[in-house]
């Protein structure tokens, strides 16, 4: 019941989570932040986490587990219900155009007059190039990140331990193997919920969908975010329900009917306890601490999980703005494509690596081995990623002439041309249509187009001259498509993202047993390569180590104890630890 109580604990955590990273987009239009605000607010996340990980983590088992982790479930929650705020205590979202939203086209001040003035424009230009934030609302969704990340802080390390010390020592990688795959289930079902919401405009339900110029193809869409963050908040409520019910301990797996076992344990809980009272829950805490600082093995090892941590959220994080923009998809598109292409192979590869672990009886040793190398083939493939890419959009004026000759990026002396200089058109106003010539222009005023039909985003301009084709020339709203060209690139890219995804989750597994047994396109890449120095070093140290369970170099044999019906390796470790004086508390640790 706990490991199905977890699994659901981790989809919620993971789902609320992934749901973030994929709305990070249509947070930054709503609020018109720039991108390295939308950075810090995602990051916050950790910034709450950070607060309270390390207390959790240690005074958390000493207090009542389940019902530790049901409460930051109900504080996960609460800091997606504080993220979905802003939207009803703000004005509707706005975007600029030169198309009029109402409708209302009997004057055409956005189109290219035959007498070369204009009576009416619906859009100036605006005084300067820079984004100005229009509300503090984004505060709210900084806050409510913060929250989240306190509350999500002991599921992963209490649900672990808890696991760890009742569940048997070689059936731990398989339960770990079967978390590890509702936090892959969760960031699936949040992509797809993300891909929903991003398809579904922001104001849904309080404006007129028809009118609308923009599709979700164009960079001034915002699809509705806030929606998915109420689900979120209901799933993380109604997953803390569960672990109120749950026993503070458990018999040991295989364990349960071996009486003696069961009174001794007993016993010494109870010496636990009268130590607790004597001593204080305070006394060993720092030299705990002491004793991992000093253990270079699992010092090295936090390293790597840092920096691989940090190239592997840059990626995620970003994901879908740059498949949006390098290969000229919709926001919804990417998000769902993200999902479908990396979540099945990472959940197979997390229940293939804890059966190979079961089967196989993987010790520490191998499992650095398996983690390092795995981890580094998936390295030199991610570096084939820089292959897989598109031109940009062809955009007249911009880094296309009128003529449809590449040139420098944007000249102002370029926006212009004899087609379009007497049409009195915005110059700084990004509201782009494609011709049917295959280019795009910033406008359909800057693309000398007079006449339009049709309304919202079915509007087609006409008698456009400044492209040039044979026969009528016409133009419709939106970016042209990069091609098929660049629809194959986007294959191979995703193609190759699941290979990576599949090879990547694939070596998880082994670098969590060697956690828990504490012993073991460019900035990610510099990042991740970096951080195989000292997981070679960790393979260096580990040869010169002799570990409980394993036999020595020299072929000498650990003295084993046993005990009558079941034994566990905690016993035998314990043992060991009565004889091994100098290293008493490493083991016992």
């Amino acid at each position: 019941m706990f490991l199905l109580a977890i699994t659901c604990a981790f989809v919620s955590k993971t789902l609320s989570g992934s749901y973030m990273n994929s709305m990070l987009t249509q947070i930054e239009r709503q609020f018109n932040i720039p991108t390295s605000l939308v950075g810090f607010i995602n990051g916050s996340f950790e910034i709450g986490n950070l607060l309270l990980i390390i207390f959790v983590s240690y005074f958390g088992t000493k207090l009542h587990r389940p019902i530790v982790i049901g409460i930051g479930c109900v504080v996960m929650g609460l800091g997606c219900f504080l993220k979905s705020l802003p939207h009803f205590l703000m004005n509707q979202y706005e975007y600029e155009s030169t198309v009029p939203v109402s409708g209302n086209l009997s004057s055409n001040g956005f189109l290219c007059m035959e007498n070369g003035t204009q009576i009416l424009r619906p859009t100036q230009d605006p005084p300067e190039c820079t984004n100005e934030v229009k509300s503090l609302m984004w505060v709210y969704v900084l806050v409510g990140n913060i929250v989240r990340g306190m509350g999500e802080t002991p599921i992963l390390p209490l649900g672990i331990s808890y696991i760890e010390d009742f569940a048997k020592s070689e059936n731990s990688p398989l339960y770990i193997g079967l978390i590890e795959t509702g936090a892959t289930i969760g960031p699936l079902i949040g992509l797809l919920l993300a891909s929903f919401c991003a398809n579904v405009y922001v104001d849904t339900g309080s404006v007129n969908t028809d009118d609308l110029t923009i599709t979700p193809t164009d960079t001034r869409w915002v699809g509705a975010w806030w929606f998915g963050f109420l689900i979120c908040a209901g799933v993380n409520v109604l997953t803390a329900i569960p672990f109120f019910f749950l026993p503070k301990t458990l018999p040991k797996e295989g364990l349960e009917n071996n009486a003696d076992i069961i009174k001794n344990e007993n016993e010494d809980k109870q010496r636990e306890e009268v130590k607790k009272e004597k001593y204080g829950i305070t006394k060993d805490f720092l030299p705990f601490m002491k004793s991992l600082s000093c253990n270079p093995i699992y010092m090295l090892f936090i390293l790597v999980s840092v920096i691989q941590f940090n190239a592997f959220v840059n990626m995620i994080s970003f994901m879908p703005k740059y498949l949006e923009q390098q290969y000229g998809i919709s926001s919804s598109d990417a998000i769902f494509l993200m999902g479908i292409y990396n979540l099945p192979p990472i959940c197979i590869g997390y229940i293939i690596g804890g059966l190979i672990m079961k089967k196989f009886k993987i010790t520490v040793k191998q499992a650095a081995h398996i983690g390092c190398w795995l981890s580094l083939l998936e390295y030199l493939l991610y570096f084939l990623s820089f292959l897989m890419t598109c031109e940009n959009s062809s955009v007249v004026g911009i880094n296309t002439s009128y003529e449809g000759i590449p040139q420098d990026l944007y000249m102002e002396n370029n926006i212009f041309a004899d087609c379009n200089v007497d049409c009195n058109c915005p110059s700084k106003i990004w509201d782009p249509v494609c011709g049917n010539n295959g280019l795009s222009y910033l406008s359909a005023c800057l693309a000398g187009c007079e006449t339009s039909t049709g309304m919202g985003i079915n509007m087609v301009f006409q008698n456009c001259s400044c492209i040039q084709t044979s026969g009528n020339s016409s133009a419709v709203l939106g970016l042209c498509d990069k091609g098929p060209d660049c629809s194959m690139m986007l294959q191979y890219f995703l193609i190759l993202s699941a290979m990576s995804s599949f090879i990547y989750s694939l070596a998880a597994i082994p670098g969590y047993m060697v956690l828990l047994r504490y012993i073991y396109l460019g900035l990610p890449a510099a990042l991740r390569g970096s951080s195989f120095v000292p997981a070679l070093i960790i393979l260096i140290l580990l040869r010169k180590c002799h570990l409980p369970g394993e036999n020595a170099s020299s072929g000498t044999e650990l003295i084993e104890t046993k005990v009558k019906g079941k034994e566990n390796e905690c016993k035998d470790i314990y043992q060991k630890s009565t004889v091994l004086k100098d290293d008493e508390l490493k083991i016992k640790l």
